[in-house]
């Protein structure tokens, strides 16, 4: 994973969590970066910087999360 706001991170297609309510609660936005991984923001602040996990790291962040590992 990595933090950044580097223009090389320019996903199109962000995507609402299926999680996110439309409250203002808690919001994630999600994007492909093609063979390079996922990234993240929040959807609530969309300008600050982007969470990038390579395929592998992603796979084991949502498994972990499903498995309540990260709960």
């Amino acid at each position: 994973m990595s933090r950044t706001s580097d223009p090389i991170v320019s996903p199109v297609g962000w995507f609402k969590s299926s999680y996110s309510n439309g409250s203002g609660g808690e919001c994630l936005e999600a994007a492909a970066l093609g063979d390079d991984g996922t990234a993240v923001r929040d959807s609530k602040d969309p300008g600050r910087a982007v969470l990038a996990f390579r395929h592998g790291a992603w796979a084991d962040f949502v498994g972990a999360i499903r498995t309540g590992r990260l709960g």
